[in-house]
């Protein structure tokens, strides 16, 4: 992976966000238990504040790499939700993979 990683572009640390998104919509995180380049108590922290739904995986930054299956079914879930606006009962839950922080 690092060798296909392509350097941060200067503006990244230049531009301001006008907002952000999960204030007014749902977000989901996967907190990586094991991860050596961001705390995990950061992750669960900045997932609290976005009020995401949130799973644990046993995992270094790379989750997606060994974990590929918790990955696809959290971005699932995700994709199959409704907004909290048009609440709906069939909208599926992540109960049982994980927690709502």
């Amino acid at each position: 992976m690092a060798a296909t990683q392509r350097p941060i572009a200067a503006a990244a640390f230049a531009d301001r966000a006008t907002s952000a998104a999960w204030h007014t919509i749902p977000s989901w995180a996967a907190v990586a238990t094991r991860d050596k380049a961001l705390p995990p108590a950061l992750e669960r922290f900045e997932a609290r504040r976005a009020g995401s739904h949130t799973i644990e995986i046993d995992s270094s930054h790379v989750g997606m790499i060994s974990h590929p299956d918790a990955i696809t079914d959290l971005i699932r879930t995700a994709a199959r939700a409704k907004s909290p606006a048009t609440p709906s009962p069939t909208t599926p839950s992540l109960a049982g993979t994980g927690s709502r922080r």
